[in-house]
């Protein structure tokens, strides 16, 4: 994939791609005024990575507490490897339950895992109870943001779906009509679910208990009317005792929506009588990510989006043009771990201003693992293409005082008489949404030694 080609193709609706900027950026303002809120943020941040950088040094007796201490609550544990074995485990639940319809909250691993499709091929019915994910999936399309999973969308376009999905009133925009709308819709499959799969946000370590976080109760909902409750939860979700959730859950909502705290923060230790609470843990590349050195801070992440809210290349190419279950910063240096040749465009869709570090409720240092994967992009691309070309050409003419001086002056009357056409054709990528600067008369050394003494 190409993030240029596909962030062009966001960008030629140039209202829609402006209005996307705003709001993410309207959001990310949220983000400020809460935290800054809070005297002792920045030691917030500061332990809460601390924590981590625990976590993931001492992973493995981690999650062996934990499985422990979950098997003593009465929860079953499954482990997976891979994407694969992770669905086949899902649904190898379902048939046992004999179960054709679930209702599932917002979890980015079953994303990541491509579950719903996996299970609608195996004749499951699969209903994303958030909000924003139903929209989405009405479309038959992934989340776009992983927090806000509809952002690429306007209350005009959602109007229009619901109007054809759910036969609201055509032309009716009011948010909370179309809310209404979709509650109706979903409660009639929550009531009828006999699973339901929700993500994890923190496993901890020390109880055996794991925390799903929500704005809309939909997570709880499904839970507490099923009778088996499926959770899907990465190995690194975890954390190592209760009173640390304290730390995370300040930082959580605050970094995503400016919230002081997520609507719903529901613990589950242990099943209600006559009912299961399954846990999947899923590794599917996290361990190889662990053993980078230069990369294993990603896996702190706790998928609050405001590295996205913040960038100004997310903000302007919008989520589908990093063709990844996560897209954004975060995104651009988990992705090419799990697959670098397809998603090697990634690390280079950024301005590395460092803005997206800067906000980082855990302090991954995202901007600079961005600068390293381009390093180890650079170094598995054997084959000679334009672009090494070119930087050989500028190191001849740049290593040689004679060619760098008689390579201005060509270039300085070439762009004088040359037509727009041949200047701003699509060799001058940069020249597609920017004009040149005004040619100097002469270069600065010139200058200089005119005016040097004066």
């Amino acid at each position: 994939m190409s993030h240029p080609i596909q962030a062009a193709k966001f960008l030629e609706d140039k209202s829609n791609a402006k209005w996307h900027d705003e709001t993410l950026w309207f959001v990310r303002d949220k983000r400020d005024t809460s935290s800054k809120g809070i005297p002792e943020w920045e030691n917030l941040r500061e332990l809460a990575s601390s924590i981590k950088d625990n976590v993931l040094s001492n992973l493995d007796s981690y999650l062996v507490e934990f499985e422990k201490n979950a098997i003593k609550n009465g929860i079953k544990i499954h482990w997976a490897k891979d994407a694969e074995e992770h669905n086949q485990i899902v649904l190898s639940i379902l048939k046992e339950k004999d179960c054709k319809a679930i209702v599932k909250s917002k979890s980015i691993l079953t994303e990541e895992c491509h579950l719903n499709p996996y299970l609608e091929e195996n004749g499951v019915e699969v209903v994303d109870t958030d909000l924003g994910e139903r929209i989405v999936q009405f479309l038959n399309q992934p989340p776009s943001h992983i927090v806000l999973p509809a952002i690429h969308l306007k209350k005009e376009h959602i109007s229009e779906i619901f109007h054809e999905k759910l036969q609201t009133e055509k032309g009716n925009n009011d948010p909370y009509y179309l809310t209404q709308a979709a509650r109706k819709h979903l409660r009639e499959k929550f009531l009828a679910a006999k699973v339901a799969i929700t993500g994890v946000n923190f496993g901890v370590a020390e109880t055996g208990e794991f925390v799903v976080c929500t704005n809309e109760g939909n997570a709880d909902m499904g839970v507490h009317l099923a009778d088996t409750h499926i959770a899907c939860m990465g190995i690194e979700k975890l954390i190592p005792k209760r009173e640390h959730l304290g730390v995370f859950l300040r930082l959580l909502a605050r970094s995503a929506t400016g919230q002081s705290i997520t609507n719903y923060n529901s613990h589950f230790r242990s099943p209600s009588e006559g009912k299961e609470i399954h846990i999947i843990l899923l590794d599917n590349g996290r361990t190889k990510q662990l053993g980078r050195e230069k990369f294993r801070n990603s896996l702190k992440c706790i998928r609050c989006g405001a590295c996205m809210n913040t960038c100004p290349i997310y903000r302007r190419s919008g989520g589908y043009s990093y063709d990844s279950v996560v897209p954004g910063p975060i995104g651009s240096i988990l992705s090419p771990g799990i697959d670098l040749k397809k998603h090697s465009s990634l690390p280079f869709a950024s301005t590395l201003c460092g803005s997206c570090s800067d906000v980082c409720p855990v302090k991954i240092n995202i901007h600079e693992q961005l600068y390293e994967w381009r390093q180890e992009i650079t170094k598995a691309q054997s084959s000679i293409n334009a672009k090494s070309i070119a930087m050989k050409i500028a190191n001849g003419i740049f290593s040689t005082p004679y060619a760098y001086k008689l390579s201005g002056q060509i270039m300085r009357g070439s762009l004088k008489i040359l037509p727009e056409s041949v200047t701003y054709s699509n060799l001058n990528t940069w020249g597609k949404e920017r004009d040149l600067p005004e040619l100097p008369k002469q270069s600065f050394k010139d200058w200089y030694k005119n005016n040097g003494n004066e």
